[in-house]
């Protein structure tokens, strides 16, 4: 006989309960990464696994594969919700934004696992959550096999014929049939939701699937750019750029990577990190212009890169690149580096006449120093030619701050309880965040060195009657315990767009007293250039060169609260 409705009552509760504990770990972890109807598409689009876990099976070996399918389908969700949720607190961005996507194109094996190794804390937070929800997931599966259950005879006495008095009866206790046909409109809602491409695409084996392909096609289009980099000197060539000022002249540009202007001592920082540079501008007070308040508008170094090198128009087309402007106005350029980075080389580094490469380790564990450039510097200022530009890329304080020193340089800053270390202990900055800042003003110390070298021999090599000038700013800042317990690359606070950004000229203007209070943003870097390369040409924008008397400030727009741009 079918069993009455009644006597699968406690069962029928015995199999809501684990599906409601999945259904809400699953929950859980779709809130971590998505917001608004996002949610209920994601958990719409896992209705089919759940579904099945609801459905009562038979056969042990179904049961099982049902339970590592299950168990796949809900951490495939709980991951993407993790990832979804880290990249969203650390970058402000979507897997799929500008910068996630393009990071992960610009990077390998190897910086992938450094970069584990500098956040490894906040992994094996994350994966111990996520093990643990791994281990309820598999113990939550183990119910839904369809139950018998045995019942003495006299209990059932008159209610199955044949039944004698005494003998256990066993009786398959079989899911109510309201139960089933809500299992199958589950079942059909989500297989509807997969049918659908806008909502398909969000399923995170696709989604990560997808992800995947669109880096590589990236990494493919970096990797191939000749015919981009010839358009590019076509169309400086056709804006006509003119040299307005007569004689030989030599810019050096050094862009550095990952340097917070409030950790240098020439900036008011309380550790000594820029003796050098500091001396330079007592040496030469009219001659070396310290902007003040200088501001990146990106917290990494591909965003930034194209927003300087192209006038803070990186994606428009009309936009012109200054490295093939310069070419075309008759200046013949370098490029130097201690990046071993493909993006950065094929997009900017390959539109000069002349490239120079030292660093052939990829990733953060290099150790390539970038007083390696020091030799390269000298001879291209030594070179016979007219008009130079010079533009040196340097790995500043990039992390690993460890890696950005010799390793015969004392640090200074080494467990020494200085004003520094007790404010950052007055903050509760944790040792390991105070260890970190250690070694990066350490870094400093010595990228001083390298870089108030680079304009010591501006100053004194090749033709020293000519015009010269020479400009030092930063991509991007960097967070070492300033606004929060995070060290690195920062897009959520200040921190990460705080620079340094200095302006040498051996002929200074006479009304150029005030600028150095002037707000900087090296997005518009490029007009400033165009300033000392003395460049005109159709198409130039006024009020964008810091140097210039008719400079209008524009606060630029961050992902960031700033109290004031002259802070």
């Amino acid at each position: 006989m079918a069993p009455d409705a009644s006597v699968d009552g406690g069962h029928g509760r015995q199999r809501a309960w684990p599906l409601l504990a999945l259904v809400a770990i699953a929950t859980g972890f779709v809130v971590l990464g998505h917001d608004g109807r996002r949610v209920a598409q994601m958990l719409v689009l896992l209705l089919p696994a759940l579904a099945w876990m609801a459905w009562p099976v038979r056969s042990l070996t179904v049961h099982r594969a049902r339970r590592v399918a299950v168990l796949a389908a809900v951490m495939a969700f709980a991951a993407d919700g993790v990832v979804r949720a880290y990249l969203l607190d650390t970058y402000q961005s979507a897997p799929d934004g500008a910068v996630v996507l393009g990071a992960l194109a610009n990077t390998n094996a190897r910086e992938s696992g450094e970069y584990l190794q500098m956040h490894w804390r906040t992994a094996a937070l994350w994966c111990a959550v996520l093990g643990a929800a791994g281990y309820a997931v598999w113990r939550l599966t183990a119910y839904g096999r369809r139950r018998r259950i045995a019942m003495a005879a006299g209990v059932l006495r008159g209610a199955i014929d044949g039944g004698a008095a005494g003998t256990p009866v066993e009786i398959e206790v079989a899911p109510h049939r309201a139960w089933l046909a809500l299992l199958v409109v589950a079942f059909a809602f989500g297989a509807l939701a997969h049918a659908s491409k806008p909502w398909r695409r969000l399923h995170p084996v696709v989604f990560w699937t997808q992800w995947v392909d669109d880096a590589g096609a990236l990494r493919t289009a970096w990797a191939d750019q000749q015919r981009m980099r010839d358009a590019a000197l076509q169309h400086a060539h056709a804006a006509a750029p003119q040299v307005t000022r007569a004689g030989p002249s030599t810019v050096v540009l050094v862009i550095t990577d990952s340097i917070n202007r409030d950790n240098l001592g020439l900036y008011g920082y309380g550790r000594n990190t820029t003796p050098r540079l500091a001396a330079a501008q007592r040496r030469e007070p009219q001659q070396m212009t310290v902007l003040r308040h200088a501001w990146s508008v990106d917290a990494s170094t591909l965003p930034a890169m194209a927003n300087m090198m192209r006038f803070g128009q990186p994606t428009a087309a009309d936009a012109q690149h200054l490295l093939p402007l310069a070419r075309a106005a008759g200046y013949k350029v370098w490029w130097m580096s201690n990046h071993d980075d493909v993006a950065i080389e094929q997009q900017h580094a390959r539109l000069a006449d002349e490239v120079e490469i030292v660093n052939r380790v990829p990733g953060r564990a290099s150790a390539s120093l970038d007083g390696e450039l020091l030799d390269c510097v000298q001879e291209s200022l030594a070179d016979p030619a007219e008009r130079k530009l010079i533009v040196v890329h340097l790995l500043g304080a990039h992390p690993h701050y460890r890696l950005r020193f010799p390793g015969t340089q004392e640090n200074p800053f080494d467990d020494t309880v200085d004003a520094v270390e007790s404010g950052l202990i007055a903050k509760g900055r944790p040792a390991w965040v105070r260890r970190f800042r250690q070694d990066y003003d350490n870094a400093l110390l010595y990228h001083d060195f390298v870089v108030a070298e680079t304009l010591q021999l501006t100053r004194t090599v090749g033709r020293l009657a000519e015009y010269r000038a020479w400009v030092y700013v930063s991509d991007h800042g960097q967070e070492v315990g300033h606004g929060s317990d995070h060290v690195g690359h920062s897009p959520s606070t200040a921190s990460g767009y705080r620079i340094p950004a200095i302006v040498w000229r051996n002929q200074v203007p006479a009304d150029a007293t005030s600028v150095a209070e002037r707000p900087f943003r090296a997005d518009w870097l490029g007009w400033t250039m165009a300033d000392l390369l003395a460049l005109q040409w159709k198409g130039q924008v006024a009020g964008r060169d810091v140097l210039a008397a008719d400079y209008r400030w524009e606060a630029p727009v961050l992902p960031v609260k700033v109290r004031s741009y002259l802070d």
